[in-house]
């Protein structure tokens, strides 16, 4: 595996594109996108938005493909990947706030399995063109601010990262909440448009 690492790491943008693709489809993979995109924005600040590019369509791609498989096997698919009673949690969720527990997950690393919440999407029907939108949405930031870090700070990067990982998870608590209150508005706005339509019937 640390191998096959090195190689990644020597192959630049590519590499970031492969471990990207990987992860994104939801296998295992030596590392993860992020800590490759910073290590590569460090050693090459030349390329460092080319690989942050190559990650993002990376991500994308896997995760569509995930996305997909998901799609087409429907509710056993999602029963065979996660069925566990953290993972029925989390697919609560996903009933309830829809593509938002998707958005949180994939813009901020923090510890929620996006996997759970991309699989939930497929096999629960969500638009395929809004699903990729929001991955979009929140993977774009992600990427090209790691590269930003890493071609900033060099290797102090990853301290940077951990001096402010309160600051983050801060961050994604305020955005969850702001979100959350969002699709509440939402659902109490078609709550009441159903009424009004009901009461006219």
């Amino acid at each position: 595996m640390s191998q096959f690492l090195e190689l990644l790491k020597a192959l630049g943008p590519l590499g970031a594109f492969v471990v990207a693709l990987i992860d994104g489809a939801g296998l295992p993979n030596p590392g993860g996108p992020d800590l490759l995109l910073l290590f590569l924005a460090w050693k090459q600040p030349q390329t460092a938005y080319v690989s942050a590019a190559m990650s993002l369509a990376g991500a994308l791609i896997g995760s569509q493909i995930l996305f997909w498989l998901a799609h087409k096997g429907g509710r056993k698919y999602l029963d065979a990947r996660a069925s566990g009673p953290r993972a029925m949690r989390f697919r609560k969720w996903f009933q309830r706030y829809g593509l938002v527990t998707v958005f949180i997950p994939a813009v901020i690393p923090i510890p929620l399995p996006l996997k759970v919440f991309v699989l939930s999407a497929g096999a629960l029907g969500s638009n395929p063109v809004a699903f990729f939108g929001v991955m979009a949405a929140a993977k774009t930031p992600r990427f090209f601010g790691l590269a930003y870090l890493g071609r900033s700070f060099g290797e102090h990067s990853t301290d940077w990262l951990k001096e402010h990982k309160w600051h983050f998870a801060l961050g994604a608590v305020a955005l969850l909440a702001f979100l959350f209150l969002l699709v509440q508005a939402a659902d109490r706005i078609r709550n009441r448009k159903d009424r009004l339509v009901s009461g006219h019937e």
